[in-house]
């Protein structure tokens, strides 16, 4: 059997020592996520924070738009408007598109959402996001999961095509999906430990104190990226979810 060809759209290039440096970029993280499981893929990575993106829909069997600590509401990105044209086209050809962080958000904003800034600052740690409906790439038994979140800012509102599925205690929409080619979530499920604790000491000194504490102190709740690894393998393939190879 061929391997579904997964277009990554990368919006993130960290150039910092203390990150850029040490560990793989964004669209890596997704790759090693998603190589746990008994599924493989090929996959392409499109530097869309360079101005690169496929010239068509169908270069690819679907696609994935990372996170990015750039805003979503920088109009100044200048590649953003072409990202939002490409989503877009997705939807009119019902191309499987998953979109995380940035890319749950930018996804909303293509399609008639709302984004703003959040108005407690930033929503930072291991939360537990609740699925309130279910959906044949979904486990029944897991209605909630707990993601790492790292997010300033937000879905406000969706359009009534787009349907909200998930919330979380710091994000209201956490997680919508539309009709069975796409899927959002604003948390990060291919982040892992080392991983969120280097980001949180590399930017502790632009955070208040108590949020600090409050994320660091969360970090020892077990996530479910590898749970969401298979939700997504089954969701961009239209089967029942696949599980992690042992």
């Amino acid at each position: 059997m061929a391997r579904f060809r997964l277009g990554i759209l990368q919006v993130n290039h960290d150039r910092s020592r203390e990150i850029g440096d040490r560990f793989p970029d964004d669209s890596h993280r997704f790759r090693d996520l998603l190589d746990r499981l008994t599924m493989r893929f090929d996959y392409r990575v499109y530097m869309t924070i360079g101005g690169e993106l496929p010239a068509s829909v169908d270069e690819q069997d679907g696609y994935l738009i990372t996170g990015s600590p750039l805003s979503v509401l920088d109009d100044s990105l200048f590649w953003r408007d072409d990202l939002m044209d490409f989503i877009r086209r997705c939807d009119q050809a019902k191309k499987p598109l998953v979109g995380a962080c940035f890319g749950h958000q930018a996804i909303a904003l293509a399609l008639g959402g709302r984004v703003a800034k959040r108005s407690g600052g930033y929503n930072v740690g291991i939360e537990s996001t609740r699925f309130g409906v279910t959906r044949h790439f979904m486990h029944d038994e897991k209605p909630s999961m707990s993601f790492y979140m790292f997010h300033e800012d937000e879905v406000v509102g969706l359009p009534d095509d787009l349907e909200l599925i998930g919330s979380s205690g710091g994000c209201r929409i956490a997680a919508f999906a539309k009709g069975d080619h796409i899927l959002a979530v604003q948390a990060h499920p291919e982040f892992h430990d080392g991983f969120m604790r280097a980001v949180l000491d590399f930017t502790r000194p632009g955070m208040p104190q108590d949020r600090h504490d409050a994320a660091a102190a969360s970090l020892d709740i077990p996530t479910d990226g590898a749970l969401f690894a298979e939700w997504m393998a089954a969701f961009l393939t239209g089967r029942q979810h696949h599980e992690v190879a042992s």
